[in-house]
């Protein structure tokens, strides 16, 4: 049986969801506690970005692919520093900051989904960039996260409730 891309995208929302339940407490646990959920946010993370590769394809595939690229990068930071016990040069947030830009442009581009919805993951994404620079970073901290938790709320929100647009999605594919 072939799920459709409305559930599919349900699927995403749903691991989206699962992602800010998890990782925000990992966010302010510091524990093993706080360390399990972080790990549990991170995989949760990973079916979003490889379902969004699957849901954006059709827009344009080597974007989608980037985009992919650029957040499982992201996501595998934390753990292999972790890992290997070494210090990360760039906050894993920078990588979502671009993800988050590339998934805004791509829904922006996309006929199955609407267009404000890439505006508030564009939004998204400048709120995480604002983490390369550690001065701007500080002065702005924790204002500075409210844009990804607009943007990629937003997005949650209505891959749960909507999903996408079958018709628009499939027709889309076409043209690929």
């Amino acid at each position: 049986m072939r799920l459709s891309p409305r559930r599919i995208a349900r699927i995403a929302g749903t691991f989206y969801l699962l992602t800010f339940l998890t990782g925000l407490p990992a966010f302010f646990i510091r524990s093993r506690l706080g360390i399990a959920l972080g790990l549990i946010a991170g995989l949760c993370y990973v079916v979003v970005t490889l379902l969004f590769y699957y849901i954006f394809r059709p827009v344009n595939k080597t974007l989608s692919l980037l985009a992919a690229f650029v957040s499982l990068a992201g996501c595998a930071m934390g753990p292999v520093a972790a890992g290997f016990h070494f210090t990360l040069l760039i906050n894993p947030l920078v990588f979502f900051g671009f993800y988050c830009l590339l998934i805004g442009f791509l829904i922006f581009r996309s006929a199955f989904l609407p267009g404000i919805l890439g505006a508030l993951m564009a939004f998204a994404g400048l709120g995480w960039l604002t983490i390369l620079s550690a001065s701007v970073a500080s002065r702005l901290h924790p204002y500075n996260l409210i844009p990804g938790l607009i943007g990629e709320g937003a997005l949650t929100v209505w891959l749960l409730a909507v999903g996408l647009n079958d018709q628009r999605w499939k027709a889309q594919g076409t043209h690929f």
